[in-house]
């Protein structure tokens, strides 16, 4: 009877499994819109879901694993950054020996101020997967962590994006190398007693080989290692070294920004809010002989260890490539409403591009066309050298033409080193793109700095790029306001606002560094772009200036609102802009408890500085939210003593 309980359950999720397709790309979804909260007894908690993949007889050109997070309906988003995977636990049926393929590795936000209508989407390449990913499979998403988790949590949806076709590369094996959280810095267990050697045989079929590594360093000790400082890693392949880089990664770029909580601090090659991208070899080798593998980290050895190392990596062994002569669109960065792409969108000129050669002759030269859609394409020949599997990110020349509204924007590629494409399955691309906002000629830059001006400065570059504006490194005076007055004439520009600490003009850990702001304003003096302090390390606004005023973007209707400091030992600042007066309501509420504290009343509320004294509340966290016209259009987190 259990026998028969356990296939009808796997029946019923295989039908019940999401798989749809689409022309030549089939989606197979393994958790929707799944909650997962934290085990605290226990550190971790495993949802499985079991889902139907394509047969070994559909040939499979290319997987992507997508992730999308959001806020739970009845709960709101989690706190803290924790270390998620994606395992492929199981393959064929329940009574299966585990597996265990750790697949994807998702590194949570700090999510304590989004809103319930919040969402962000990553996606990673998964390809070198595909002899695992058949038939039916146990997909696992593991959520580590010990938060509270009566309140909080994540809604995830985890999906396969399947696309058919040739392979590139057609799959022989696959050998796990390594797999483990590996103590790092320990004097009496070096990591390198467990990060041995690998030796395998190549089989009959071989001619090359791939090393997929995923690695991210984790724990505190003395030094910050292994999340907070940077040691370098080597690989070894036949006693020779082949790689070495510092494991080691900027936050300050993050697009998912801002978070609540450190978010921009640097780590051991990982952020908060990240789908890991695996670091990739490539080798070309023969069928039948013998090799071996080696990592091998910085040494080091501190007192009171806590750091590690979380690795695991692959040898896949593939057939020889499929083509000599093939190139493919990898993605398309600007224009685009990918929210992954965001921090340099949307923008009025230089599309960007990122190609990938996929044949095994390197690739010199291919034509690119390119346009937005009801208007005339262009064409580009682009000339490198990119060995196989490598990838060219490439600016294109021109404005990026639009109509207000949402637009497509098309890429195609043609004639690798001139010759004919062996596979033009994935030479074309397109994204959806919204136009860039259109302003008059004559704008005002409103910035005031902080405490640390030393750190800023910001430029306005036309679309050849060429300085009309500038505000240099090292001119500018502390806590100071800069009303700069832009007098453009038509065409496209671009404002840089850069942050050589990577912590903007205000960071929540960076109290000493004080808050300042930056606004666009007409010449009016109506709010028509407002930038968050809580920015890292640069913030880039691209517009169009234009003498056709029914094509100007209109006003900000959202006031700007700025909270500092939002660690204090009880009071805290909040500043208001807004383009009209407008009823305002002010909540201080508790956290956890969600109870309202404090509520402040603003009838006719336009501009204005309030200082709010938490003194005499327990230490804890608060959340000030904002409401204009009784909605929800600001929430920060506070928090009184320590």
């Amino acid at each position: 009877m259990k026998t028969v309980l356990l296939s009808l359950v796997f029946i019923f999720c295989c039908i019940s499994l999401l798989w749809s397709k689409t022309g030549d790309t089939i989606r197979v979804v393994s958790h929707d819109q799944t909650v997962v909260v934290t085990d605290p007894a226990k550190g971790v908690k495993a949802y499985r879901r079991w889902a139907v993949f394509p047969s070994t007889k559909v040939p499979v050109r290319r997987i992507n694993l997508l992730v999308i997070f959001g806020c739970p309906d009845s709960l709101r988003c989690a706190d803290w950054d924790y270390l998620d995977h994606i395992y492929i636990r199981r393959k064929g049926g329940v009574n299966s020996p585990s597996l265990d393929y750790p697949i994807g590795r998702m590194l949570t936000p700090y999510g304590g101020a989004f809103g319930q209508d919040w969402s962000f989407d990553w996606k990673s390449d998964i390809t070198d997967f595909s002899l695992l990913l058949r038939d039916s499979v146990e997909i696992e998403y593991e959520h580590t962590g010990y938060e509270p988790n009566n309140d909080r949590g994540w809604k995830i949806t985890v999906t396969f994006e399947i696309v058919e076709g040739t392979p590139v590369l057609e799959p022989v094996s696959i050998l796990k190398l390594y797999d483990g959280s590996f103590l790092y810095g320990d004097s009496t267990q070096s990591i390198e007693e467990k990060l041995k050697p690998v030796s395998f045989v190549t089989g009959k079929n071989t001619q090359h080989t791939r090393i997929l590594i995923f690695q991210t360093g984790h724990g505190m000790d003395a030094n910050g290692c292994g999340e907070f400082c940077s040691r370098y890693r080597e690989l070894w392949f036949d006693g020779k070294m082949i790689d070495k880089r510092n494991i080691w990664k900027k936050c300050g770029d993050n697009p998912l920004y801002p978070q609540a909580g450190t978010w921009l601090i640097d780590r051991a090659y990982w952020c908060p809010g990240y789908l890991q991208q695996p670091d990739v070899f490539d080798l070309a080798v023969t069928n039948g002989t013998e090799h071996t593998i080696d990592i091998n980290m910085e040494p080091y050895v501190t007192g009171n260890p806590s750091a590690n190392e979380r690795i695991s990596a692959y040898l896949i062994q593939y057939k020889k490539p499929a083509a000599q002569h093939d190139v493919a669109v990898e993605d398309i960065r600007v224009p685009t409403g990918s929210k992954t792409h965001l921090r340099k969108n949307p923008s009025c000129a230089n599309p960007v591009i990122v190609i990938r050669n996929m044949g095994s002759k390197p690739l010199t030269q291919c034509v690119i066309e390119y346009g937005t859609a009801g208007f005339s394409r262009r064409k580009h020949v682009w000339k490198g050298n990119l060995l196989f599997n490598r990838q060219a990110i490439i600016g294109l020349p021109g404005e990026v033409q639009g109509n207000t509204g949402e637009n497509t924007f098309n890429v195609s590629l043609a004639e690798p080193n001139g010759k004919k494409d062996d596979n033009r399955s994935d030479n074309t691309m397109h994204t959806l793109f919204t136009k860039a906002p259109v302003h008059g000629s004559e704008l005002v830059f409103h910035l005031r700095t902080n405490k640390q001006p030393q750190q800023n400065g910001y430029v306005v570059r036309n679309s050849d790029g060429n300085t009309m504006y500038e505000r240099a490194l090292g001119t500018l005076e502390a806590e100071t306001d800069y009303r700069d007055t832009l007098r453009l004439a038509p065409g496209c520009y671009e404002l840089v606002l850069k942050d050589t600490a990577d912590n903007g003009l205000e960071f929540w850990f960076n109290n000493r560094g004080g808050r300042g702001f930056a606004r666009l304003l007409d010449s009016k003096g109506q709010l028509l772009k407002h930038f968050d302090s809580d920015f890292g390390s640069d913030i880039y606004y691209s517009f169009e200036v234009s003498t056709d005023t029914t094509a100007f973007a209109l006003p900000d209707a959202l006031p700007a609102i700025g909270v500092f400091p939002t660690r204090t030992s009880g009071k805290t600042t909040m500043d208001y802009f807004g383009n009209s007066p407008q009823k305002v309501t002010v909540h201080l509420v508790t956290d956890p408890g969600n109870e309202v504290i404090e509520e402040h009343i603003y009838e006719e509320l336009k501009e204005a500085v309030f200082t709010y004294d938490l003194s005499y509340r327990p230490a804890q966290r608060y959340y000030l939210k904002v409401y204009v016209g009784g909605k929800l259009v600001f929430n920060k987190r506070v928090r009184v003593g320590g």
